[in-house]
C-alpha cells in the first residue's frame, strides 16, 4: 500500500503540545476542545484516528469533501469514508439517489463488520447525524462475486431483487440488473460503469464492466460488490404491514399498494416509521465501540443543524399538503401528513450528543476560536496570485514549506514560478523528508504556520478554489441517442451545437487509433449558402 502523500508532515504538526495533549486525553475523556486555524483540522483528526477510530462531522457536504480529500492524503485512502446525506427531506414523497444510498449503506457495513481494512475515519456532514435512519443497517449482507464462485443464478436474480435493484431488459441506471441466458448484468450504485458476470452452470466464469451507451466490454474487475439500493428494504413484515396500513389509508394507495406487493416505489422511504417494527435510531446507535465523535467548527454545525431542523418542520407539512387533502375535508383542506411522520424528523442536535454520551461515545471539537487549548498556528495568508508577493512571502519563512495543489502541473508550475523567482523550489509527488521548499499534488484547501513547517495551498497563493467531489458519479444521459439506429436525415440535437440533420458515420485514425464519427449538417448561416458540416 503506497505511503499518502502528506504522511510525513502528521509527525511535525502534532508535536504541537495543544496537540499532544488532546492525543494523551484520547480515551480517557469524554470532552475535549481544541483550538486551530481550519487547515489543521485534517492534521487533528488524522493524529486521533491513529490512536481510535473517528466520526468528524462538518457542516455541509462540501466541507465533508474537501475534509475527506484532506484526509486521504495523510492517511491510507482506503482507511477514510465519507458517509453522504441524503438529497432529499427524511418524509419527502422523494426517494434518495442510487449511489448515495450505496455508499451509505458500503460504510454502515464496514463500521459493523470491519475486515481486513478497518475505517479509521468516516466523515459525514452534521446532516446525516441529525437524521434517524433504519437499526441494523450494517447487517445487511451485499452480494459480493469473484470469478470461480461458485452460485445459483437463480438465487442471485433473487436476491437482488431483495436488495431493491430492477430488473430490466437491458441495463441503463444504477440500481438495475438484466439476465441474458448466462449472462448477468447489474448496475451497482457505487460503481462508475455497470459489470457483467458471465455463468457456465453456476460457476462464475468472467465478470468485466461495460459501458452503458453500446453494453460493449471496458475491462476485466476483480469482483463484484453490490450493496442494497434502498434502505427501506421490502422484507415480508414490511409488505404485510403495508397492506393493513392500506385499509386505514386509502390516500396512500399509490404507496402503499405497490409497497404490498413487493415493488419499490418512489417516496416509499417517508413511511419507514409506520412500515417497520423497529424504531427508527441515530448514526450514533451504529457506531462500534471505542469510536471519537469530533465536531470541526462546532459552531457552524450547530448553525446548520439549526436550520436543518427548523426547514424540516416547515415542509413536513407542505410536502404532504397534496396527499392530506385527498379525502380529507368538505372543503379539501389539509397540509398535514395522513399519519405520523415525526419519527423520521431530524434530531436536534443536542439529542444526538446526548445518544452519544449514553453509549460512551467521547465528543470533541475542533473550533477556529473558543476557549479550548490552542495549537500555535496562524492560517496561511491569502496572496490571490501577485506572484512577487508569492515569492517573497515563501522566501521569508523560517521553516521548510509544503505547498500544495489540486494536481501535478500545478503543482509543477507553481514550483517553476518559484524558482524563476529565485526562490528554490522541487516538485515532487510525495514528500521522503520535510526541507526546503517543495510543491506535490494534494487535496488540502486551507494552509497554516507553525514553528516547525509551513503548509500552503494552491488556493492560498492563487486565490483559486478547486471543487473537490461533491458531484454524482457519471450515468447515462436521459435522451440520448444511439447512432446505430439512426437514418440519414434523422434530427439530431447536439449539447453544443444544436439541431442538426444526420448524414452519415465515418471512420478516422488518427495517432494510430481508428474512432467512429458520426457527420451532422447544420442549416445555412445565410440563404444560398451551403450548410455546416
Amino acid at each position: 500500500m503506497p505511503t499518502p502523500p502528506l504522511a510525513p508532515l502528521l509527525d511535525l504538526v502534532v508535536a504541537d503540545p495543544a496537540l499532544a495533549g488532546a492525543l494523551a486525553a484520547v480515551g480517557r475523556e469524554r470532552t475535549y476542545d481544541l483550538v486551530a486555524p481550519p487547515g489543521v483540522r485534517p492534521f487533528a483528526v488524522a493524529a486521533i484516528a491513529a490512536r481510535r477510530p473517528v466520526l468528524a462531522v462538518v457542516a455541509t457536504g462540501r466541507e465533508a469533501d474537501e475534509l475527506t480529500a484532506a484526509l486521504q492524503a495523510l492517511l491510507p485512502e482506503s482507511a477514510v469514508a465519507m458517509f453522504p446525506s441524503w438529497e432529499t427531506l427524511p418524509h419527502e414523497r422523494l426517494s434518495p439517489r442510487a449511489d448515495t444510498v450505496g455508499r451509505r449503506m458500503a460504510v454502515l457495513r464496514r463500521l459493523a463488520h470491519p475486515g481486513d481494512e478497518p475505517l479509521q475515519v468516516v466523515v459525514c456532514p452534521v446532516r446525516s447525524v441529525l437524521q434517524p435512519m433504519l437499526p441494523g443497517l450494517g447487517e445487511v449482507l451485499p452480494i459480493s462475486l469473484r470469478v470461480g464462485d461458485a452460485t445459483d443464478l437463480d438465487d442471485l436474480v433473487e436476491r437482488l431483487a431483495e436488495l431493491a435493484y430492477v430488473r430490466v431488459d437491458l441495463v441503463e441506471r444504477r440500481g438495475e440488473f438484466a439476465v441474458r441466458g448466462g449472462l448477468l448484468d447489474v448496475f451497482p450504485p457505487t460503481e462508475e460503469h455497470p459489470v457483467r458476470v458471465e455463468l457456465f452452470g453456476d460457476d462464475v466464469e468472467e465478470i468485466r464492466s461495460f459501458a452503458v451507451a453500446d453494453q460493449r466490454t471496458i475491462a476485466p474487475v476483480a469482483r463484484l460488490d453490490a450493496p442494497p439500493c434502498r434502505e427501506l428494504l421490502l422484507t415480508a413484515d414490511v409488505q404485510q404491514r403495508a397492506k393493513t396500513l392500506l385499509a386505514e389509508h386509502p390516500e396512500l394507495a399509490d404507496i402503499l399498494g405497490r409497497v404490498s406487493e413487493g415493488i419499490a416505489v418512489e417516496g416509499m422511504e417517508a413511511l419507514a416509521p409506520i412500515l417497520t417494527s423497529s424504531p427508527l435510531g441515530l448514526l450514533t446507535d451504529q457506531l462500534p465501540d471505542g469510536m471519537h465523535v469530533v465536531v470541526c467548527d462546532p459552531e457552524r454545525v450547530r448553525t446548520r443543524a439549526s436550520e436543518l431542523v427548523r426547514t424540516g418542520a416547515e415542509f413536513l407539512a407542505a410536502s404532504w399538503s397534496a396527499v392530506a387533502s385527498v379525502g380529507g375535508g368538505a372543503d379539501g383542506a389539509g397540509g398535514s401528513a395522513p399519519v405520523d411522520l415525526e419519527p423520521a424528523a431530524y434530531r436536534e442536535l443536542s439529542e444526538v450528543a446526548e445518544t452519544a454520551a449514553v453509549h460512551g461515545i467521547p465528543w470533541w471539537s475542533v473550533a477556529p476560536f473558543g476557549d479550548g487549548d490552542a495549537v500555535d498556528a496562524q492560517p496561511a495568508a491569502a496572496l490571490r496570485g501577485d506572484g512577487e508577493a508569492i515569492a517573497a512571502y515563501v522566501g521569508d519563512l523560517a521553516v521548510p514549506v509544503v505547498i500544495t495543489a489540486p494536481g501535478h502541473g500545478s503543482a509543477v508550475r507553481i514550483a517553476e514560478m518559484l524558482s524563476g523567482a529565485d526562490v528554490a523550489a522541487t516538485s515532487v509527488e510525495a514528500l521522503a523528508g520535510v526541507t526546503g521548499v517543495q510543491t506535490l499534488p494534494a487535496q488540502l484547501v486551507h494552509g497554516f504556520i507553525t514553528p516547525r513547517v509551513a503548509i500552503l495551498t494552491e488556493s492560498d497563493l492563487l486565490g483559486t478554489r478547486n471543487v473537490i467531489g461533491g458531484g454524482k458519479l457519471p450515468g447515462r444521459r436521459r435522451g440520448v441517442v444511439d447512432p446505430l439506429t439512426l437514418k440519414p436525415g434523422d434530427p439530431v440535437v447536439h449539447e453544443t451545437h444544436g439541431v442538426g440533420r444526420y448524414v452519415e458515420m465515418v471512420q478516422r485514425t488518427a495517432a494510430g487509433a481508428t474512432r467512429e464519427y458520426l457527420v451532422l449538417e447544420y442549416a445555412a448561416p445565410k440563404r444560398g449558402l451551403p450548410g455546416d458540416r
